[in-house]
């Protein structure tokens, strides 16, 4: 095992495990609840951590974590209701339809 990051709270690091095991590499979240011991210990040892189960997946992981925590900001029209959808979405907030496929040669922001 090999420690990938500590996150800011709970519902990311077990998000962002969730995500990574999903994607086919192992993880656990260690130190789920140590929250309530900060002030007796440094906060930043009371975090909770992401671990790889296989420290050969590690860089993988890392590179996952950094294009899921950067997603490319976009502004588009849903070809269904015609709603503007603004930020990281793939999906319309509307009316759930996805976003269309980039024209040829346009690249992404």
């Amino acid at each position: 095992m090999k420690r990938l990051l500590s996150a800011p709270n709970l519902a990311l690091a077990t998000l962002w495990a969730d995500q990574l095991c999903a994607a086919g590499i192992a993880c656990t979240v260690q130190r789920p609840f140590n929250s309530s011991l900060a002030g007796q210990i440094p906060p930043d040892q009371c975090l909770p951590e992401v671990w790889v189960g296989d420290a050969a997946q590690h860089g993988q992981a890392l590179a996952l974590l950094d294009e899921w925590r950067h997603a490319p900001h976009r502004l588009w029209a849903c070809p269904a209701c015609h709603e503007i959808v603004d930020g990281p979405f793939e999906q319309c907030w509307n009316c759930g339809a996805a976003m269309p496929p980039l024209a040829p040669g346009m690249a992404g922001p």
